[in-house]
């Protein structure tokens, strides 16, 4: 069956962040230099430039910044509504995702939610997504 989500394309930036759900990992780019955290993947600090950058585990939780729910099916397979969100995560500062948040409905979720990171497998990607945090 084909993924109701568009997949990325893998490669040696992003690779990391991707297929690190496999080991339930959210792998987030970390400049050894100056200490910053960096997302999207990328080879270069945004920060400092230094080019001493590596993926980190991060804890996989957060809390929801901001989010909207989406009522329209713009993709066949997935079924709306659903929530898009901005989720700030722990443990990486300046970072922030925008992913979706799952396990409840739409109606309960709230901004400033504790959240905590699940992964949804689609071929060789494992998608970080989000669920309230018990």
């Amino acid at each position: 069956m084909a993924s109701p989500r568009a997949l990325p394309l893998l490669d040696t930036d992003n690779r990391a962040f991707w297929t690190g759900g496999a080991e339930g990992e959210l792998r987030i780019c970390h400049c050894r230099d100056c200490d910053g955290w960096i997302h999207p993947p990328q080879p270069l600090c945004r920060h400092c430039l230094s080019e001493n950058v590596a993926p980190e585990a991060v804890p996989g939780t957060g809390v929801i910044d901001t989010f909207t729910v989406n009522h329209q099916a713009w993709a066949p397979g997935m079924e709306a509504p659903f929530v898009i969100a901005r989720v700030a995560l722990d443990g990486a500062p300046g970072v922030i995702l925008t992913t979706n948040i799952v396990g409840c409905a739409v109606d309960e979720v709230e901004f400033g939610d504790r959240v905590r990171v699940v992964f949804e497998q689609h071929e060789d990607v494992w998608i970080p997504l989000f669920e309230k945090a018990a």
